[in-house]
């Protein structure tokens, strides 16, 4: 996917996502745990975060689509949305040095 074809909006509401210290090691942790996702009461275990506040902070990453969650029971999992993050991820890098000088060496 070219940067063309992303929406800049998108992205730019990702990254302001992800530039929040807690929200980032939410991120991280979800990511860890693989396709299978993690319980929200394992996050709220391990990073030692307050209900209401990882719950805000989910919430915020959900709405820039880096992740999802589903019930099991009475048991919320939040599933990172690896897609969403390969389009974050090649939109900064599909024009790198794209611009710079190319050396001709004879």
């Amino acid at each position: 996917m070219t940067t063309h074809s992303i929406d800049i909006n998108h992205i730019a509401k990702s990254l302001k996502e992800l530039g929040h210290p807690t929200r980032l090691a939410i991120f991280k942790r979800v990511i860890k745990a693989g396709r299978q996702g993690i319980a929200v009461g394992d996050i709220q275990q391990q990073l030692n975060i307050p209900g209401s506040t990882l719950s805000h902070h989910i919430s915020s990453l959900a709405s820039a689509g880096l992740l999802t969650q589903r019930r099991e029971g009475r048991t919320l999992f939040c599933v990172a949305q690896y897609e969403s993050l390969a389009n974050v991820i090649n939109f900064l890098q599909d024009e790198c040095c794209i611009d710079e000088q190319q050396t001709i060496t004879p």
